[in-house]
């Protein structure tokens, strides 16, 4: 399977994505049900409130993702500090699937 990560933009100054890679990889932690998987792209959600969302998945999408995943710091918080979750995960979510019509995946490690 084919997919394409969006993570929080503000984590990306300080997170190389490295551990989502790894678990895509393995396929395991939030891609467990999945096995490994072909991670296409790594893009952030564009910003508070997460105004890019769907259009990045659209584009993923037409590079061959087949779903989205909403890495960790977006649903479970920062790397390092998981008090802080996005305020707009549950929107960032609903925008994927319904404006860019692709399943998400909601963590990755």
């Amino acid at each position: 399977m084919k997919v394409g990560i969006i993570r929080c933009q503000q984590t990306e100054i300080y997170c190389p994505a490295t551990t989502c890679l790894s678990m895509a990889a393995k396929g395991e932690g939030g891609f467990s049900e999945t096995g490994p998987v072909e991670v296409i792209g790594v893009n952030s959600c564009g910003g508070c409130p997460g105004k890019q969302v769907h259009a990045r998945a659209m584009e993923m999408k037409k590079r061959g993702a087949e779903k989205i995943v909403l890495a960790s710091c977006i649903f479970k918080g920062s790397p390092g500090s998981l008090e802080f979750p996005c305020p707009f995960a549950n929107k960032l979510k609903k925008l994927v699937e319904e404006k860019a019509q692709m399943s998400t995946i909601d963590w990755t490690h």
